[in-house]
């Protein structure tokens, strides 16, 4: 049941803002399901909330399109959220990543842009496979690397990456794919 609640929240946020005409990704372990069930369905892992990036400016249309689909928006420690209003709990809300911008202050790099997205279902954009692996290796906890292992796993991540990334992120990257014997 909790996998339904995630799965209609991800569908009314994502029908909310392409019926606005905002642009959004999907970020977070939302596309990496999204990435993973591209090329192996049976591989995916479940989480339980829902990150898209979008950009700040367009904030007020963001609100009038979560409020459409009965989200409010709420600031939780400098964090930008929409929540449901039939279940009010953060850790199950929509979490709003700011585009061109550094997710937290001692990352090295920011969030993609907005147009470093693509569209993998109708009507669901995800951000670019270069983009969600170079934010995973930023945020570098434990469940990145799961996510990162498991993109490595079904063939999306390979060596021919590293090129795309900075070196310090590289790095990290190579380490993964040492590890998984790649």
């Amino acid at each position: 049941m909790a996998l339904d609640d995630v799965a209609d929240r991800l569908q009314r946020i994502c029908a909310a803002l392409q019926e606005a005409s905002l642009p959004y990704a999907l970020v977070g372990g939302q596309a990496v399901a999204m990435w993973v069930a591209s090329k192996d369905p049976a591989a995916v892992r479940t989480t339980k909330d829902v990150d898209i990036l979008v950009r700040r400016e367009d904030l007020p249309k963001l609100r009038t399109a979560a409020l459409s689909v009965e989200m409010d928006y709420f600031e939780v420690m400098g964090v930008g959220m929409f929540l449901d209003r039939r279940d009010a709990n953060p850790r199950h809300a929509v979490h709003l990543v700011w585009a061109g911008e550094k997710v937290r202050p001692n990352y090295g790099h920011p969030a993609p842009a907005i147009d470093q997205r693509q569209t993998l279902a109708p009507g669901v954009h995800v951000v670019s496979l270069a983009a969600l692996v170079q934010m995973k290796l930023l945020a570098g906890r434990d469940q990145d690397r799961v996510h990162l292992r498991d993109m490595i796993d079904v063939g999306l991540i390979g060596r021919e990456l590293l090129d795309e990334l900075p070196p310090e992120l590289a790095a990290g990257l190579d380490d993964l794919l040492t590890q998984s014997g790649r």
